[in-house]
């Protein structure tokens, strides 16, 4: 069975920076691209950023503006997101995701997710 095990969140004050771990299992990690999404309560799930296997990465520049960083150890089977700069907005369940595709997280619906870690921002 494929897991995807989220951790690292946590209460932060504003312009605090935490770093989020996914831990796979089931899957063969290197070949999979792997990604993070987001919601925030009474809001849709949305796209943040994700990492291909090769490890090119895959992020909308005007979203991310710097505030955050992914990378993965394929020794570990963990992808991270570092966030940065934290702003009370980014308060959200911050979900990992799983792709074979080798062009990245390509659509809303990535084969695998996990079961969220809570960010949450103080002002």
């Amino acid at each position: 069975q494929v897991q995807l095990v989220e951790s690292g969140g946590g209460w932060v004050q504003a312009g605090g920076s935490l770093r989020l771990s996914c831990a796979a299992s089931g899957l063969t990690f290197s070949t999979y691209a792997m990604g993070w999404f987001r919601q925030a309560p009474g809001k849709e799930r949305e796209f943040v950023v994700a990492v291909t296997s090769r490890g090119d990465i895959q992020s909308d520049a005007n979203f991310v503006k710097g505030r955050l960083v992914i990378s993965r150890d394929n020794a570990k089977n963990t992808v991270y997101l570092q966030l940065i700069s934290l702003k009370p907005e980014d308060t959200a369940v911050y979900y990992c995701a799983a792709d074979a595709s080798i062009y990245g997280i390509t659509s809303s619906r990535p084969a695998y997710w996990g079961r969220g870690t809570q960010v949450t921002v103080s002002s």
